[in-house]
């Protein structure tokens, strides 16, 4: 019945039921499989919408799809789900080069944007490896990053407003300025598991007049991490920090002839950028890697040598793919200063389980890429392949890290979230999804884990109560049980710095701190956090202030205290992280009423480092951002799920 429904609205034509043509999308880039019930192919957004409104009266689970290059099981179609692939949706719908936006179609692939807004001066940031095939759906599904999100950040920095159907057919339209909680950042990095993103309002940024691109051998691995934190130690922010190790650089010299050092035993492949000279960086960088014991140091001096040397970074999956038939890519981060001791761990899991593991990091954000090759003909050792990448995610975890960079979570690493997330932030996460598909129709059974299983898998973070905390708590507890409404608890007395990890440049403070003490307490330390505003730092993240750079791209985690008196975290001290719903952005401009802020992650900066250097011009566009009644009731659906007795205000 439901079929002929979907033929009715996009042709017969344009959904397939075929076996063999359902078995072509029954997989992505990972090892999972499942055969959808259909694949149909909208081109519209009120396509989508009248498809999602069959799914949602007949109980239908439905998948969105871009290119198919996921690499966590994200876009399987569990229990029976029909594929949703707006990939024929790939128009530009306009690009307005002075206030730096493009809006786009969701199944645009990622390089045809790029190439597009060449002739304007003009790019879009995130540069996933897959860029020539990957959409930019598929990146707002799991906030892509790519090897230059280090100086200018992954998909939620440049997604300004997006268009959605929600699960139950309706449309919203989402924007950064709306009042309120941030919702475009709930959305993206959720792996359609909220709705299907039909179009995107996209931040721009200018081509750099002057790049330099190097490439430094280093005897071991190690010594080109050192390096890295070295670099930026010296106040330089370059636009990529790539590490590869021996293995990789062998495999990609084999393959693309790129003229990696062979001998070497790992490379960094360095590119600074900018308006103005680089000389002067380029110097710094070279002896900063001399002091760290390079080998060679190698400056690209045309745009094909340039080019070339990309395209080796690029071409690292199919080289490596060359030496066995599958290649599995873990993505873990963890905090900078932390991987040495990462790959130490790493090394010493492939050893204990006989298997062969190629080590890529975007060493400058802490993202690591262990790559095991084997082949999963083998179903003995694809088990054991599969437990080492486990193994590895958990290590990351163990230090302070988290599971998931840049990939997503999908279903492949959904069992691992518990190991990341205490059970009262899981149940948050599943308040949310509840909220706003209570029927679980889009994209079933990835990303977050189910309440019943699991069952003795414990958090491998400690809930630690901070100074003064406590006193809330009982607070909130003695006012709940008098059967108080609209509470406002004071943080005033939150005001102490709880660790500052200089080589990552993170710093978590309590909520209540003034900037103004924070700064004095970095400058100690020639570091800074870009705040415009003083005053108290939760105040001011409750706000939601409109500055530059955003404190939307500075928040990197937060404590939060719920309205049942138990404590949810989120986040990690990490650059990248896509584990989960970004919470801490529903946070941002909620005025208190989701729950109360303990402390904050914040991303520092060296104290000398020029604004100037950094990619921070946003757009202001705020024409058309007012909310209606459908983004209206979303946020009050996440009100519901938070706080579902209304004790905060």
């Amino acid at each position: 019945m439901f079929l002929n429904e979907f033929k009715n609205i996009l042709g017969e034509e344009n959904v397939l039921t075929g076996a063999v043509e359902r078995a072509l999308y029954s997989f992505d880039a990972a090892l999972d499989r499942a055969i959808p019930s259909a694949v149909l192919f909208p081109e519209t957004t009120e396509q989508i919408s009248r498809i999602v409104k069959i799914c949602y009266k007949h109980k239908i689970p439905f998948v969105a799809r871009g290119a198919g290059t996921n690499l966590c099981g994200g876009v399987i179609p569990l229990r029976d789900a029909v594929i949703i692939a707006p990939t024929r949706m790939k128009k530009i719908l306009s690009i307005d080069p002075e206030k730096k936006i493009a809006v786009v179609e969701p199944g645009l692939p990622n390089l045809y944007l790029k190439k597009a807004l060449e002739p304007y001066g003009l790019t879009y940031a995130p540069d996933p490896a897959s860029q020539k095939a990957c959409t930019i759906g598929g990146n707002i599904g799991t906030n892509a990053g790519g090897p230059h999100c280090l100086k200018y950040g992954v998909t939620s920095h440049h997604v300004l407003g997006l268009e959605v159907v929600l699960p139950n057919g309706e449309i919203a339209q989402l924007h950064i300025h709306q009042p309120g909680s941030d919702l475009v950042g709930l959305w993206v990095g959720s792996e359609g598991t909220l709705g299907i993103v039909t179009k995107a309002i996209l931040n721009l940024v200018p081509i750099p007049k002057f790049i330099s691109t190097m490439l430094v051998s280093f005897p071991t691995l190690e010594a080109a991490i050192h390096t890295v934190s070295a670099i930026i130690s010296h106040g330089i922010i370059p636009a990529t920090l790539e590490a590869m190790d021996q293995l990789t650089v062998q495999a990609v010299e084999q393959f693309i002839h790129a003229g990696y050092p062979t001998n070497a035993g790992a490379v960094l492949l360095i590119e600074v950028d900018g308006d103005t000279d680089l000389t002067s960086q380029i110097k710094a960088i070279k002896t900063v890697c001399s002091e760290n014991g390079s080998m060679e140091f190698r400056l690209a001096l045309s745009e094909q040598e340039r080019e070339k040397l990309w395209e080796g970074r690029r071409g690292s999956y199919p080289s490596l793919a060359r030496l066995a038939p599958n290649v599995l890519v873990e993505d873990g981060a963890v905090p900078r200063d932390k991987l040495p001791q990462a790959l130490k761990k790493i090394r010493n899991i492939a050893d204990r389980a006989g298997i062969k593991v190629s080590l890529i990091f975007h060493a400058g954000d802490g993202n690591l890429h262990p790559q095991i090759l084997f082949d999963e003909r083998d179903a003995a050792l694809t088990q054991k392949v599969k437990r080492a990448g486990y193994e590895m995610l958990k290590a990351c975890v163990e230090l302070g890290g988290t599971i998931s960079g840049e990939h997503g979570i999908g279903m492949d690493k959904r069992e691992a979230m518990r190991w990341l997330f205490t059970p009262e932030t899981l149940e948050l996460f599943r308040r949310i999804k509840k909220a706003l598909d209570p029927d679980t129709l889009a994209n079933p059974d990835k990303l977050i884990p189910t309440a019943t299983e699991g069952k003795g898998v414990i958090s491998l973070v400690n809930e630690k109560w901070n100074k003064n905390e406590e006193s809330i708590v009982k607070e909130l507890l003695s006012l709940r049980a008098k059967g108080k409404k609209g509470i406002k608890l004071s943080t005033q007395n939150l005001t102490e710095v709880l660790e500052h990890n200089e080589e990552n440049f993170t710093v978590t403070v309590q909520s209540g701190i003034q900037v103004q003490k924070l700064q004095e307490f970095l400058a100690q330390k020639n570091q800074k956090v870009l705040l415009e505003e003083s005053g108290n730092l939760g105040e001011i993240v409750l706000k939601g202030c409109s500055q530059v750079p955003p404190l939307r791209d500075q928040v990197l985690g937060m404590r939060v205290l719920l309205a049942n008196g138990k404590v949810a975290r989120f986040g990690a001290k990490v650059m990248k992280n896509v584990a989960g719903y970004d919470v801490c952005k529903l946070l941002l401009g909620s005025g208190g009423r989701l729950g109360v802020i303990l402390s904050v992650i914040l991303r520092t900066y060296p104290k000398e480092l020029p604004l100037s250097v950094l990619p921070v011009a946003k757009s202001s566009l705020s024409e058309g951002c007012g909310s209606d009644s459908v983004v209206e009731g979303l946020h009050q659906k996440i009100k519901e799920a938070f706080d579902p007795e209304g004790i905060f205000g």
